[in-house]
């Protein structure tokens, strides 16, 4: 929506508070006429049910104002007698048009003595309900975001099954911009599997001042630009959604506005020198590793490695034993029942479904096998186990690629070889060009909403030739620390500065198999209560949070028995 249809729609809402409400104004003893000041309005209805003048605040912050409209139905039609269950249901079930009833219809009277608290075990229960509601939902869209790790991207910083509190002030809270969608969901209503939001109508972006600004190399979550999926890990039709509904990533930014990005070898060059990343980033590259005797899998995850795959041959193999080792199994092998072969993650075939099957398996020693490891990594491994050889997987191809950004045939990078690119900066203009065109087009029509054509040499935007483009916001590079197996800003692009969440501060939970069903789920205990951030290994501060539970629980414990007494 345009600031006009803004001021018209907020000035259409002013004229339907007055012809609903001005005689109910009138019965408290206000002027009719003030139900047709904007906001002022909605401090005298406060004051006319007898509520506390700073909920107005809630009234106009987007999500809430839903959350806190029902609330000041009943409450309208309570100060005016309207007391039953039926009065309460029929204020929320018409989406609050009894109030014509009660200004028009009704002859109702204004009840100054009225009962604030609710008068029935229920009644406090579902008010309980609400006020949970609104505060839990005011902290998750301004403060505080669950999120939880589902890929490996960010292998060894951030791991599958992490638990994530994600912080929202830090950057800068963005406020809503789905005006209508369901409280404390992202796009998809659990269960039911239906969309959470109304596409329309579309608030400005918005974002609170921040305590900080992104720095390169923060861990960063953010709406996934390129986002057409309803489900992640189900194929369908694409799905076009509003910035804040859609999909949440987790990377880290490599590169600011302004920054000139390349990567050499695999290696993320910042303005021609070498990106030193912080101590607990891990990047991990892929290897090719040889022994001409095999390669022991066992060996290495005993020794720490576990970013590998294993194989097996399994003699015996039968449906209901396959059926039973599908969720364990990565890949599947050539073979028959007599030797079938398939592939598992580091932590191999589960024992006890070898034991209740009587699975006879022989892991294989592979001559090749390909190791994902840091530069560190790599470096100890050939004094650790004999190899022959020992290769990190370097892309050196050139050739076009439509799947690597700017995903035109024009340019020839790679995952490991690509750029260099200069990252878009507020106020910043840039010639546009056959060269550049490819490289910022997405930006000029899709982020900052301009119509542009080209023909031939000629490039025009909102119907007027120019050959210069002078960016509107900020934007940022994304990449995962598991620079092989990491769907990042290489594939998809800049990351626009309004499509920015927050920042990851705290695990404060981890589980090891966590895709892997409940039953295979491991609490990683030493990476609960333990920061993101910060430098050196990460230390659990779990003790801390269960000694002031602890506190606070014998506090609240004492403070019972003194009132008892």
């Amino acid at each position: 929506m345009t600031v006009t249809q803004w001021i018209l729609f907020i000035g259409i809402c002013q004229v339907y508070i007055f012809v609903k409400l001005w005689k109910l104004y009138k019965k408290a003893g206000f002027s009719p006429l003030l139900a047709l000041v904007p906001f002022y309005n909605s401090i005298i209805l406060l004051q006319i049910i007898k509520r506390p003048k700073w909920w107005v605040i809630l009234l106009y912050i987007p999500i809430i104002n839903l959350l806190m409209l029902p609330v000041i139905w009943v409450e309208t039609a309570r100060s005016f007698g309207k007391t039953s269950l039926t009065d309460s249901f029929l204020s929320w079930a018409t989406l609050g048009f009894y109030g014509f009833y009660l200004n028009y219809v009704s002859e109702v009277t204004y009840r100054t003595d009225r009962p604030l608290e609710p008068q029935s075990g229920f009644g406090q229960f579902i008010g309980s309900i609400i006020y949970a509601v609104v505060f839990a939902t005011l902290v998750h869209a301004y403060f505080m975001q669950p999120y939880i790790i589902p890929t490996g991207s960010l292998e060894k910083s951030l791991l599958v099954g992490d638990f994530l509190l994600v912080s929202k002030f830090h950057y800068g809270a963005r406020t809503p911009q789905t005006a209508v969608s369901f409280p404390m969901v992202h796009d998809t209503i659990p269960l039911v599997k239906v969309r959470s939001y109304l596409k329309k109508p579309q608030l400005p972006y918005y974002r609170i001042p921040g305590l900080q600004k992104i720095k390169r190399n923060d861990i960063v979550v953010f709406s996934w630009p390129a986002d057409t999926v309803r489900q992640f890990f189900k194929k369908e039709a694409r799905v076009d959604k509003p910035v804040d509904k859609k999909s949440n990533y987790v990377k880290r930014c490599v590169a600011l506005p302004g920054d000139t990005l390349s990567l050499i070898d695999g290696i993320i060059h910042i303005n021609g020198r070498k990106s030193k990343m912080p101590d607990r980033a891990k990047p991990l590259y892929g290897y090719t590793a040889y022994n001409s005797k095999g390669i022991s899998a066992r060996k290495l995850v005993a020794l720490g490695y576990n970013d590998l795959t294993r194989k097996y041959a399994i003699s015996n193999i039968n449906q209901s034993m396959l059926n039973a080792l599908i969720p364990y199994i990565t890949g599947y092998g050539y073979g028959d029942q007599n030797n079938y072969e398939v592939s598992t993650g580091a932590k191999g075939l589960p024992l006890k479904l070898v034991k209740q099957y009587r699975i006879q398996a022989k892991e294989l020693l592979e001559k090749q096998k390909t190791l994902f490891l840091t530069l560190e990594e790599a470096a100890e491994l050939q004094n650790i186990i004999p190899l022959d050889s020992l290769k990190r997987r370097i892309n050196n191809s050139k050739y076009p690629d439509v799947n690597i950004f700017p995903n035109t045939i024009q340019y020839n990078w790679n995952q490991d070889q690509f750029g260099p690119l200069v990252i878009p900066k507020k106020g910043v203009t840039v010639q546009l060009n056959q060269e550049s065109w490819p490289l910022y087009k997405k930006i000029i029509q899709d982020y900052e909403h301009n119509t542009v054509s080209k023909n031939g040499d000629v490039i025009e935007i909102n119907g007027e030739v120019t050959d210069t483009y002078t960016f509107l916001q900020d934007y940022f590079w994304m990449m995962g620390d598991n620079r092989h197996r990491s769907e990042d800003s290489r594939y998809w692009g800049f990351v626009p500065e309004d499509h920015i969440v927050g920042k990851p501060v705290f695990i404060w939970l981890s589980i090891d198999g966590f895709m892997e069903g409940f039953s295979n789920w491991r609490v990683r205990w030493n990476r609960v209560f333990t920061t993101v951030g910060g430098s050196g290994e990460p230390v659990s501060y779990r003790w801390f949070f269960v000694a002031f539970i602890a506190l606070w629980q014998g506090i609240v414990w004492f403070r019972k028995r003194n009132k008892k007494a």
